[in-house]
């Protein structure tokens, strides 16, 4: 079970590529399994006890299922392994972030320690086993781990070490492996994107990266977590030039007063900010702009958050996520004085979302009678007479859907659709043109049945 962000689904992957190379088999029913995994988040307050419940409920089939074995791993275990080794004795094993990928090693020992928490200095490589528990069609592509920012309301990287970029070449043969097996949609990720290779000898940068990236024989590249502290021209260029890379960028803001910026340690003003937005709409033509803010951040007045409910008005983002601050211990904003109550951050929040939630309508709205290309996912959960699929701008997991009402399509296909209607978050369509059948994209093998919260909505 993989609770939190497509970074820790990746070291889900490494996990089960490992365990896979060592003769186990994933089944779908935790009541059948001999050893349960649970990959804990421990981002926020709910993440954490998100990660608390699972671990517990996971527990129960040690009594009434076939498990022997339960191995907590992650966030969690890296921030509370100590705390949680004494008032969970129901676990076996508790894995910190940089001891995911030595599971099989614990696993197979005839006494092995309880808890694995080394500080956080690991990240995996082309030649580690790694299992994708995407539908063959797409995968993640983590780039770098860890982070070198200090933002103060975050514990990355604290639980995570500082940053750690893979070698390009690296990144490529795992890219084109992932290609052989049929990917057609990489989706980088990272800590930090744009902070990719500051590290490595000679300091390559993320566009140096795209460049050899786009020679993968892919379709779509899809940037995540691009921190705007560091965005060069020539990485704008490359988005507005080259076809492979998704007219998308998630791109985390988290707020547009200057004070609450700076407070926050995000290196950048708003005027900054609003410059890089400007540039990249005007050289990025058809641009679909995810961010994330935070409300509640304490010290935030009502002064401040007017600036941010403006700041969403003016930009109107195509995608936004909205994050209640959660108070973290071992953070710099976890002293700061003048915290913000919690009725009044919940109440900031539903203000934001309610007004994102209009300009999500009338953008869609904009879309009907439109003709787009979508990648087609498969029958949708809701009804087996609908597909579902995903325009450029929607990316897997965390963007809405377009669900195809009219017309044939296989998982795995680009096809063309019209957009007949408009919802808040997801489109509805009819297919109007599909590639020729020797073009077709193979059928793809049945995605791994892990269950997967973000929490990056």
């Amino acid at each position: 079970m993989t609770l939190g962000c497509p970074k820790n689904r990746v070291d889900s992957e490494v996990m089960l590529g490992t365990l896979k190379q060592r003769g186990y088999s994933l089944v779908q029913d935790p009541a059948a399994a001999q050893v349960i995994v649970v990959n804990t988040c421990a981002f926020i307050g709910p993440a954490k006890q998100e990660s608390v419940d699972s671990i517990l409920e996971m527990a129960e089939y040690k009594k009434s299922g076939e498990c022997s074995t339960l191995v907590v791993t992650g966030c969690l275990s890296q921030r509370y392994g100590a705390e949680l080794s004494k008032e969970m004795p129901e676990v076996d094993h508790f894995l910190g972030t940089s001891a995911y990928a030595q599971i099989g090693d614990l696993l197979a020992a005839e006494a092995s320690p309880r808890q694995v928490i080394p500080d956080p200095d690991y990240i995996h490589d082309a030649q580690t086993p790694r299992e994708n528990s995407m539908p063959s069609y797409t995968a993640y592509l983590k780039i770098s781990e860890g982070c070198d920012n200090a933002c103060a309301f975050c514990i990355i990287p604290t639980l995570r070490g500082g940053q750690r970029s893979r070698p390009i070449a690296d990144i490529i043969a795992e890219a084109q492996r992932l290609s052989e097996q049929g990917v057609q949609e990489l989706n980088l990720v990272a800590q930090d994107l744009t902070a990719y290779g500051h590290d490595l000898p000679g300091k390559p940068k993320l566009h140096d990266l795209l460049r050899e990236l786009v020679k993968v024989d892919v379709k779509w590249i899809r940037l995540h977590y691009a921190y705007p502290r560091v965005f060069t021209d020539e990485l704008i260029e490359l988005m507005a030039t080259e076809k492979k890379i998704a007219r998308y960028l998630d791109m985390p803001l988290q707020h547009a007063s200057d004070k609450l910026l700076l407070s926050m340690k995000r290196g950048r003003d708003s005027k900054f900010l609003k410059e890089l937005l400007t540039k990249l709409r005007a050289r990025v033509p058809g641009l679909v702009m995810r961010t994330s803010m935070i409300v509640g951040l304490p010290g935030e007045t009502e002064e401040d958050f007017e600036m941010l409910k403006e700041f969403v008005k003016e930009q109107r983002f195509e995608r936004l996520g909205v994050f209640q601050y959660s108070d973290e211990e071992g953070t710099a904003a976890y002293d700061y004085e003048n915290k913000v109550p919690k009725q009044t951050i919940e109440r900031r929040w539903r203000e934001v979302m309610a007004i994102q939630k209009r300009i999500n309508r009338e953008q869609n709205k904009k879309l009907v009678g439109q003709r787009i290309e979508v990648l087609v996912e498969g029958p949708s959960e809701e009804s087996e007479h609908l597909l579902v699929g995903r325009h450029e701008g929607q990316a897997p997991e965390i963007d809405g859907l377009v669900y195809i009402n009219d017309g044939l399509a296989y998982p795995g296909e680009f096809v063309t659709v019209e957009v007949t209607e408009a919802h808040d978050y997801d489109l509805i369509a009819k297919v109007v043109e599909r590639p020729n059948p020797k073009d077709r994209v193979h059928k793809p093998r049945e995605s791994f049945p892990m269950p997967v919260v973000t929490s990056q909505r």
